[in-house]
């Protein structure tokens, strides 16, 4: 191996960018080139603020050129397409980019199987959603808006529900303060009895306390069947709906598909306990496209893609020289369910799990760690 590694990173997300800092801090020499769409970081723990205005498109979208000039990475602006030569070499939209060794964090995909889903807005797929929501809410009168979520039953980790109670209370908020909430109805539909039940039962029975407080109507603990262009329809009963929220579980990239990769049974990367990919050398892989051992509430959210990728860089690194790695990474759930103007603190370790009932301060918080988290980007 030469002195100094060529190191290709798939991916301009939390993971991607995390692997970035964590390679450049541990060897100021290796070649790091990034694969991504665009050389841009979209801060999508902001977009819950996009329907209320305390966010826009403008605030949540950071350039990377200056990131990367720093860093001494190359950017290549393309679509991942497949690998060949077991990862060594990576096929893109623009062409092969070689690696002596490989970091994909590429994030997930929705699925998006369920009949009439079209006629949802899925919130997590980006800005552009957030921003239908905003517009949908400021041309409503009235009506019933239907928010909900589903994990995908063979993947228990790869599922995305906080932030769709983020957009549940952030909507009443917003209502409220328009004067204008007994105008509407809102439904949180959710295939279990207990949605959230990886944030904890202390965290489930508050989150629920909290539907009953603000009067959202809940249809749990029944199978999805489809959406109509009006209305939500399940196995226990239909919904009527001027506006339906949904966010489906998550599955792997299309790409993966092109590809020998191992996949775990939701369709995710195989990933063992120090991140790397079975059965290929010097592959390694963090955040939203593995599937990785540990208790099935680890989480997919930003934190936990940042321990991940920290591991991965490490491991990787010295796989490359021919050391001895073993680095694990920690298994935590830490995240804030805003309201717009408040908080709830939720924590969860193996051994501990800790909810901080709402308040102003965890909201300031919320919004501060944001300003924090870009400053490494901008």
């Amino acid at each position: 191996m030469s002195a100094a590694p060529r190191i290709t990173v798939l991916g301009a997300g939390f993971a991607g960018l995390s692997a970035v800092r964590e390679l450049r801090r541990r060897d100021a020499r290796a070649e790091i080139t990034l694969v991504a769409p665009r050389p841009e970081l979209h801060y999508l723990p902001g977009i819950i603020w996009i329907p209320s205005g305390l966010r826009t498109r403008e605030d949540l979208v950071v350039p990377l050129a200056g990131f990367f000039e720093r860093q001494r990475v190359r950017f290549v602006a393309a679509e991942v397409t497949g690998l060949a030569e077991r990862g060594r070499r990576v096929l893109t939209s623009a062409g092969e980019v070689g690696n002596d060794g490989l970091v994909i964090a590429t994030g997930g995909r929705f699925l998006k199987k369920l009949p009439g889903i079209e006629h949802a807005i899925t919130p997590c797929e980006g800005i552009a959603a957030a921003e239908r929501i905003r517009d949908r809410l400021a041309a409503m009168q009235g009506g019933t808006i239907a928010c909900g979520f589903a994990a995908n039953p063979k993947e228990p980790q790869a599922v995305r529900g906080g932030p769709m109670f983020e957009f549940l209370f952030g909507i009443d908020t917003l209502l409220r303060k328009q004067g204008r909430r007994d105008r509407f109805e809102l439904v949180f539909f959710n295939p279990s009895t207990e949605p959230g039940a990886r944030l904890g039962a202390r965290a489930v029975r508050h989150l629920l306390d909290e539907m009953a407080r603000r009067g959202i109507r809940t249809h749990l603990g029944h199978k999805m069947v489809r959406f109509d262009a009006d209305r939500v329809v399940t196995e226990g009963g239909e919904i009527a709906a001027d506006l339906i929220l949904f966010m489906p579980g998550m599955t792997g990239n299309a790409w993966f598909d092109a590809t020998d990769l191992p996949r775990s049974p939701g369709g995710l990367l195989q990933a063992d306990a120090q991140c790397r990919v079975p059965g290929f050398e010097r592959v390694v892989v963090a955040g939203d496209s593995g599937s990785f051992p540990g208790p099935d509430w680890m989480p997919k959210q930003a934190h936990m893609a940042d321990l991940q990728a920290a591991a991965a860089a490490e491991n990787l690194l010295a796989d490359l020289a021919g050391r001895p790695s073993s680095r694990g990474f920690k298994v935590e759930l830490l995240c804030i369910v805003d309201s717009c103007d408040r908080g709830t603190l939720i924590w969860r370790t193996p051994g501990r799990n800790v909810l901080m009932p709402p308040n102003r301060l965890m909201h300031w918080s919320k919004r501060a760690f944001e300003r924090h988290y870009l400053r490494a980007y901008r």
